[in-house]
């Protein structure tokens, strides 16, 4: 059976150790955050992990959720164990105060977040839609619509979807096709069809707000004529109570590969009231904020479920006895040695783990670098941040999702026979991460925009954030001999990187393809690279003795490090080989010889 164990210690490491957050220490929510609290707040998010939300996991995918006559019912306990979540205030952890939030930074509330998501990634999905809807409306709707929507979100009492997908389109959300006929009120009669909508229709909440892409009817074509607007699904009345339903119905759900506790549904608006969220003919603006935030949340998806098979991966092989050590016997008084014996399932574990822990600490480091551009008193240190924090989104949300897809396969294979098995639950792992790679943007275009967008932004501008402060480090410590065995490996992948963002730039501009076809690899080497960076710095705050943790938790540190300098990080090589090749290969065959 599948086992879980929530990384507390770990989150403390990176959060009370390697992380600096000296910047924001004169900013009373962030000086608040000492260990004495956060800890508390790990344990305790550790705990719900493991005992609430974990128990229902499988029976929420083999259950998963049923549709009636445009009714959807969660699975068994989903109901009960979201009551308790919101009650305990689990789903506003980042919300504002005014509206009933804690306004906790976001580096501590992602740290609970993987968690959460590593126990049920099904379950946290209708709290993490709301929290996108949250911060659109927060950011670009009037104090009305603030005034009227928030506070019932922050409780829980009300969730939020965003409403972007149709028939006709997914990325290109140019096509939409949804309309918005202005009315006499300032209102909105909101008519059209939106398929694959999380949690666009379920019995958590009391109702659910849909922020919805549309267009009016002289809008401009493509992306500049689309606007963003909130539907609920039942009208509110002006004192806040609930009115009649708003024409807002769910025709079908999806029965998927994966994520079976998460409703996935059809929409239909039928002449549904809907009021205008920011700016008209500027909704691309409001959803990309709802988007970079889901995007964020996808990569700790990948992040959280890859921890959840490593947890149990490591205690199964640890168990199960199989076979003799290749040295001899190493427990002669049983029948066979345990499988973590055999130098092969240890390189698989030690890729999860390589894989999981610098992550996770990307995550950490990356979700402070996003406080930065919120709260800095310094506008250029919050613009700076905010430029390293684009750019590394798509990064962040592919690379993170690729790993989980990756680890959640070896765990698999760890089990042998006994991981294809359901009942055993690691097939579940692989199911659920699936999704991760193609929802909030699939992970090709996330390179698209991160070759096509982000590199060449304000000429290098956004790379400059990354390659600078990484480069510095490597010469700062490039004569430290304790630290050679991470710095020489990360240096050398550094050049590639450099040399392939070089030739993308040079070749893409006489021929798109060639950026094109390199992008995948191209992002691919760039997580490689930023998580090395992570790891190098790691090993670079551990040497330093300055810790306070067991003296075996740091040498594990630094020898899950020293694989992922050898045995991970010289995938660089390669990719740059893929690169450099050109596109000529990837293009030659015509639409027949396919």
């Amino acid at each position: 059976m599948a086992t879980l164990k929530a990384p507390i210690e770990d989150i403390k490491y990176l959060i009370n150790e390697f992380l600096d957050t000296s910047e924001l220490s004169n900013i009373p929510i962030f000086s608040d955050m000492t260990a004495d609290l956060t800890d508390v707040i790990f344990e305790e998010a550790g705990k719900i992990s493991e005992t609430l939300l974990f128990p229902l996991n499988r029976t929420g995918d083999e259950q998963g959720c049923s549709y009636h006559d445009g009714i959807v019912t969660t699975p068994d306990g989903f109901k009960e164990a979201y009551q308790e979540m919101t009650a305990a205030g689990w789903g506003n952890l980042i919300c504002k105060p005014e509206y009933g939030g804690q306004g906790l930074p976001h580096y501590i509330a992602n740290a609970v977040d993987e968690m959460l998501v590593s126990s049920n990634m099904s379950f946290t999905m209708y709290m993490g839609l709301t929290i996108g809807a949250y911060n659109a409306i927060d950011q670009f709707a009037c104090d009305e619509l603030k005034g009227k929507f928030l506070s019932n979100m922050v409780s829980g009492k009300w969730s939020g979807t965003m409403c972007l997908t149709e028939p006709q389109c997914g990325t290109d959300l140019g096509l939409i096709r949804t309309k918005a006929v202005p009315q006499a009120d300032g209102s909105y009669s909101i008519s059209g069809s939106k398929i694959f909508i999380t949690a666009g229709e379920h019995d958590l909440t009391e109702n659910i707000l849909h922020l919805v892409l549309a267009r009016t009817p002289d809008a401009p074509k493509g992306i500049k004529g689309i606007s963003l607007f909130l539907v609920p699904k039942l009208n509110v009345n002006d004192d806040g109570t609930l009115g009649e339903p708003n024409r807002v119905f769910c025709s079908g759900i999806e029965h998927k590969m994966g994520i079976n506790g998460s409703s996935t549904c059809s929409m239909e608006f039928e002449n549904s009231k809907g009021f205008l969220v920011g700016d008209l003919n500027k909704g691309m603006k409001a959803m990309f904020i709802m988007m970079n935030s889901a995007r964020l949340h996808v990569g700790i998806q990948g992040l959280a479920i890859a921890q959840a098979s490593y947890c149990s991966a490591k205690n199964y092989a640890k168990e199960r006895i199989q076979g003799r050590a290749l040295t001899g016997s190493k427990y002669p008084d049983q029948a066979a040695d345990p499988l973590i014996v055999h130098p092969d399932i240890r390189r698989m574990l030690m890729t999860m783990k390589a894989y999981t822990e610098g992550a996770r600490a990307l995550s950490i480091w990356l979700s402070y670098k996003l406080d930065v551009s919120h709260n800095a008193d310094n506008k250029q240190h919050r613009q700076d941040a905010d430029d390293l924090v684009s750019l590394l989104t798509p990064v962040f949300k592919s690379f993170l999702t690729e790993i989980g897809e990756t680890v959640t396969s070896l765990g698999i294979q760890v089990y042998g026979g006994h991981g294809y098995i359901r009942e055993n639950g690691m097939e579940q792992y692989l199911r659920d991460a699936r999704i991760s790679k193609i929802y909030e943007g699939a992970n090709g275009i996330q390179a698209l925009d991160l070759v096509g967008r982000k590199l060449p932004e304000h000429m290098g501008k956004f790379l400059r954030h990354f390659f600078h402060p990484l480069s510095n480090f490597l010469e700062q410590h490039s004569g430290d001999e304790r630290l050679s065995v991470y710095i020489h490996p990360l240096a050398k992948s550094f050049s590639r990187l450099q040399q392939a963002t070089l030739f993308i730039a040079q070749q893409g501009l006489s021929n798109p393809n060639e950026a094109g076809a390199a992008a995948s690899d191209y992002l691919d080497m760039f997580g490689l690279v930023a998580i090395g960076y992570m790891w190098a710095k790691m090993a670079e705050q551990i040497t330093r003795g300055t810790g306070e943790m067991a003296d075996e938790f740091y040498d594990a540190k630094l020898k899950t490090g020293l694989f992922y300098m050898q045995r991970i990080l010289p995938q660089t090589g390669s990719l740059l080989s893929n690169i450099m090749s050109g596109c000529t290969s990837t293009m030659s065959l015509s639409e027949e010889q396919f």
